[in-house]
């Protein structure tokens, strides 16, 4: 099956860019499998949660010290040093240095890796490690990987990459949208929006 542009117009609304989602979209879903109903209801359902309908290509960090603490307690775990870094100018990369430093292939605090490598794209891919192996499948550097995630084919085609390397194909043709949700997610956050989501593309899609 192929998507249509009038199918991704009622899939993504309010969305002002659905002609270039569409056109990566159509070229890459085939390449990586994505070609039922079932399967592409189900991709675009899990990427319009974790993207905002297909709007947000970057991981927000701009959080306030609660927040923080909620999300990240181990790495916050007292009101002062989570004010202290929600006060630095540059907040935002401090947080991620912060948070996936020594982890996923990220160096040190100091490296500056975590906000190099934080989550960029559809399904946002993290950590330096996800960057080179994303990049080494294009055959590209995990830099120039950076670099297009920035981008609509970019951001769609990590997206496709994850899905196809996770095997995630299998659980959407069970329609098993909570083992999708826990393999993309870690955990079952924003379930019911994806089941939302889930159901609308399907009948958008004829099913």
């Amino acid at each position: 099956m192929e998507l249509t542009l009038q199918q991704l117009k009622q899939l993504l609304p309010k969305n002002p860019h659905v002609e270039h989602w569409f056109n990566a979209l159509s070229k890459l879903l085939p390449d990586y499998g994505i070609d039922t109903a079932e399967r592409i209801a189900a991709f675009i359902a899990q990427c319009s949660h974790e993207s905002g309908g297909f709007t947000t290509l970057k991981e927000n960090l701009n959080y306030r010290p609660e927040t923080l603490r909620k999300i990240f307690p181990k790495y916050f775990p007292s009101e002062e040093l989570a004010r202290a870094y929600c006060s630095l100018p540059n907040k935002q990369a401090a947080i991620a240095n912060r948070v996936y430093a020594n982890r996923m292939g990220n160096g040190d605090e100091q490296s500056g890796d975590g906000y190099k490598y934080c989550g960029r794209g559809l399904i946002q891919l993290t950590g330096k490690d996800n960057y080179t192996w994303f990049a080494e499948s294009l055959e590209i550097t995990p830099e120039e990987a950076s670099e297009f995630l920035a981008t609509f084919e970019g951001a769609a085609q990590s997206a496709c990459w994850f899905w196809e390397s996770n095997n995630l194909n299998q659980w959407a043709d069970k329609g098993d949208i909570v083992t999708l949700t826990k393999r993309i997610n870690g955990g079952t956050i924003g379930l019911e929006d994806r089941i939302k989501h889930y159901e609308h593309a399907l009948h958008v899609l004829g099913v």
